[in-house]
């Protein structure tokens, strides 16, 4: 596992940015796992520019959405369809057959479940894994629990997940309690996984995943058994280091 930490969110955002690029450089049909929430949003508006003065080419890259809302349309502005599109799909040469996004209004979700499951694994999986961090320890939606979860599935949100999201909402009530969300085992599959996180309030949360036992009721410190894990924090969410 390898920490990096930085002095702010700007520069957090660069040097992910960066990561996802030369990945990219490595291998052009680079397999990435993709990430939601406001913290990435930077490392997004990074990976645009360098598209924009072509030294990133996506044209061959595919990517798998960790998660999505179950309830929501492709279209509504809360989905995380909508907001990987206006963030950095629609700004970018990857073709359309290539971008993977859990399907939240799936008839039958188990199913769907599966056949985004097999579909990664088809690819011959996940290159880069990308990873947000909750402040209770969730990464994409898998949520501390008694065991570790395993593939991708339909999951309840923690209330405290959904406390920290209403804040994209109009009201608390709004907020669906339900999401479509990579596994562990997803994730834990996937040959690099990057994760970052910014402020003060995921401070304790990187602490216990870094330093602390590995527990379920901690998702992420499973990343602890990964091979190839790059962490990075600013000063703030980085400050029991």
């Amino acid at each position: 596992m390898k920490v990096y930490k930085v002095k702010d969110y700007q520069e957090l955002s660069k040097k992910s940015a960066s990561i996802v690029a030369e990945q990219i450089k490595l291998k052009s049909n680079s397999i990435l796992g993709l990430a939601t929430g406001s913290t990435p949003e930077g490392m997004y508006k990074e990976l645009i520019e360098l598209y924009e003065k072509n030294i990133v080419d996506f044209s061959d890259v595919t990517t798998f959405n960790l998660d999505e809302y179950y309830g929501l349309y492709p279209e509504d502005s809360q989905s995380y369809n909508y907001y990987m599109r206006k963030h950095l799909l629609n700004h970018i040469n990857i073709k359309e057959e290539n971008i993977n996004i859990p399907n939240g209004m799936a008839e039958d979700i188990e199913k769907s479940c599966e056949e985004y499951e097999n579909k990664i694994k088809e690819l011959g999986g996940i290159d880069l894994q990308l990873l947000g961090i909750g402040r209770n320890g969730h990464i994409g939606f898998n949520e501390p629990s008694d065991s570790f979860e395993t593939y991708t599935r339909l999951v309840e949100l923690d209330i405290d997940t959904i406390n920290a999201n209403s804040r994209f909402f109009a009201s608390l009530e709004e907020v669906p309690t339900k999401a479509i969300s990579m596994g562990i085992q997803t994730i834990m599959n996937a040959k690099k996984i990057l994760l970052i996180a910014s402020g003060e309030s995921k401070a304790k949360t990187i602490y216990d995943t870094i330093k602390g036992p590995i527990t379920p009721s901690v998702p992420a410190s499973i990343l602890q058994l990964h091979k190839d894990v790059t962490i990075i924090v600013d000063e703030e969410a980085g400050k029991l280091l």
